[in-house]
């Protein structure tokens, strides 16, 4: 069983949060693999489902960011996943909007919510870090972070969310080679054609 994680703050005046982007990701997902409804487990919301025959629960703490880890640990703990079998998605400041980066353990980077699963489980999971962007200053961080997207923004978000679903059975199997290149591929602008120059035709002499 693999336990898939998506972080934010619960309440309405979170929901389009930048630093929601992880309960965003998940509930795409999550649609996208026709999990069960959503109900209250695991100081959270949780939803079980399958991604390419694996049986998957994804959960969206409700502790708020801070304390994210007493809903993970709580949930890995009842069903014996072990770390290496958890994803955590969640918003990136160090990365562009709309960039993706995936990687087995590492730091906190100072994410409050990493912080706190860290302290449950260890270090030891995989991570799913998605770019909202920094602002110009350290002392605007929290503030962009708790900042609605823009309306501009879902030019992004709708195409990242579908490639997270489309990419996701290779980062549940383990593979962050492979969830990368796939989720590059479907996240890439379209490339221009070329517009053909006007054929040039001489005038023909009239006597």
């Amino acid at each position: 069983m693999r336990l898939l994680v998506g972080l934010g703050n619960p309440g309405a005046e979170y929901a389009f949060n930048r630093h929601n982007i992880g309960f965003l990701a998940v509930d795409a997902i999550a649609e996208h693999f026709r999990f069960s409804p959503w109900r209250a487990r695991f100081q959270g919301d949780a939803s079980e489902g399958f991604i390419n025959g694996m049986k998957v629960l994804a959960l969206k703490p409700r502790t708020y960011m801070n304390l994210s880890g007493q809903s993970v640990g709580e949930a890995a703990r009842f069903f014996k996943i072990a770390p290496e079998n958890v994803v955590v998605v969640y918003d990136e400041i160090e990365l562009a909007p709309g960039k993706v980066k995936a990687k087995m353990g590492g730091g906190s980077a100072g994410h409050n919510g990493i912080k706190s699963i860290d302290s449950h489980l260890g270090s030891d999971y995989w991570r799913v870090r998605l770019g909202v962007g920094r602002p110009d200053t350290k002392e605007q961080v929290s503030d962009h972070v708790l900042q609605n997207f823009a309306k501009s923004d879902m030019d992004w978000l709708g195409p990242l969310f579908d490639a997270l679903s489309d990419a996701m059975p290779w980062m549940i199997a383990g593979n962050e080679n492979k969830f990368m290149t796939r989720v590059a591929l479907l996240t890439q602008p379209e490339k221009k054609k070329p517009e053909k120059p006007e054929s040039k035709t001489e005038p023909t002499e009239t006597k």
